[in-house]
């Protein structure tokens, strides 16, 4: 994709992904405003996304987010829709990607179908930000950039040790980090580092967790009332499902929380032989073979008993 030559003329351009960011969607935003930013200096430039963390502050220009989706603008010239496999995740953005002259997909995930009027998914990719490493070229990089692109590679790839990381994708990691900026501090600060909070309610998670289909599978919760008690976000959850994943003799591990009543957002993480994508696109999520999420109605257990039934199919249990 010649991203330049799909922007010429064009002088108002949206930029945006999906709900509840996690550090690819945030990275290949922020990566793709500090671009255009460099190479449209006399375009509007806007990108759209829910308030990220705290933790991702580092990132150069971050305070240029438009969080309450108010842009001043209705139509823009261009929508570029970056690490989202279907419209309606792009939540309040969604209506500019519609109204948009010019729609632009960027994409990683296997459950991307191609939407949009110009459309690049690469489903063999980490990330979507490996893919805009390509799409932005390496002459165009720079240390903010670079640093953007190196957030969204390792929250993706776990720090480069999840199947997904491929030769290529440690090559690029090796050539954002050769720009100079600190990315130990990066990974502690956006990887590691959690609040007392954050790890209060990874214990409970833990320690209430449930072990079923002979130990295969692990699912957690986090409920209203759980939230309202310790004051807590869907940004106080990164990193619970990978603990959960974490556990000996597990294959598949479900974490979910509870956005209104008995309304749950679920992630899912797999250590290879359940495609967990399959599952989610069944119940309209999206998402890669061994990550993937969705929303569902239902208490708790009633979810748990609908996830299973697919797990148990792929796992070849009666």
């Amino acid at each position: 994709m010649n991203i330049i030559k799909e922007l010429d003329n064009l002088s108002t351009i949206a930029i945006s992904g999906h709900i509840r960011p996690d550090g690819d969607c945030i990275g290949s935003v922020m990566a793709m405003y500090l671009f255009l930013r460099k190479i449209k200096p006399d375009a509007t430039i806007i990108p759209m996304i829910e308030k990220p963390a705290e933790e991702f502050n580092i990132i150069s220009g971050i305070e240029s987010i438009v969080s309450d989706f108010n842009p001043g603008i209705d139509v823009f010239d261009a929508f570029i829709g970056l690490d989202c496999s279907t419209t309606d995740r792009y939540g309040e953005a969604e209506k500019y990607y519609e109204s948009a002259k010019k729609k632009i997909v960027i994409d990683h995930h296997v459950t991307n179908d191609g939407f949009g009027d110009v459309s690049l998914v690469v489903p063999d990719a980490s990330s979507t930000c490996e893919v805009l490493f390509d799409v932005i070229g390496e002459e165009n990089i720079d240390i903010e950039i670079a640093k953007a692109l190196y957030i969204g590679v390792i929250h993706d790839t776990g720090i480069l040790q999840y199947s997904n990381t491929k030769p290529k994708t440690m090559n690029i990691a090796a050539k954002l980090i050769s720009y100079g900026f600190d990315f130990t501090e990066i990974i502690e600060n956006t990887f590691y580092e959690k609040t007392r909070i954050q790890n209060e309610i990874l214990g409970r998670c833990l320690l209430e967790s449930i072990l079923f289909m002979d130990g295969k599978c692990i699912a957690a919760k986090v409920d209203q009332k759980m939230m309202n008690f310790y004051g807590a976000t869907s940004h106080d959850f990164e990193g619970i499902v990978n603990q959960l994943r974490y556990t000996k003799g597990v294959e598949v591990a479900i974490f979910m929380y509870e956005i209104e009543n008995e309304t749950y957002k679920v992630s899912m993480r797999s250590k290879g032989t359940v495609d967990v994508a399959k599952i989610a696109k069944f119940y309209n999520g999206g998402g890669h073979v061994r990550a993937a999420g969705f929303t569902m109605s239902g208490s708790f257990y009633d979810i748990v008993n609908n996830i299973s039934d697919s797990i148990a199919i792929q796992l070849g249990i009666d």
